[in-house]
């Protein structure tokens, strides 16, 4: 009991503990400021990487529409 004065959510975290099977727990949102700021730490790798990533494709794109502009002017002009 003494535990839920220093920690406002220990009521909130003890049911979902209760009420989630084990494999789900993985799922709940994180309790302690050490976990967000783990949490958060993995989501700004995620985040980079997936920027990163869309830079590429959309380098990839570009290039693809230059080439296709490019085989489109080199074309004889009565070809379709």
């Amino acid at each position: 009991m003494s535990d839920q004065g220093h920690d406002p959510f220990s009521l909130f975290r003890q049911f979902w503990q209760q009420a989630t099977p084990p494999g789900m727990q993985a799922f709940l949102p994180p309790m302690t400021e050490e976990e967000i700021d783990r949490k958060l730490a993995e989501l700004k790798v995620v985040e980079g990487w997936l920027t990163m990533n869309l830079g590429v494709l959309t380098m990839q794109i570009k290039t693809l529409e230059m080439q296709k502009t490019a085989l489109h002017s080199m074309r004889p002009k009565d070809a379709p």
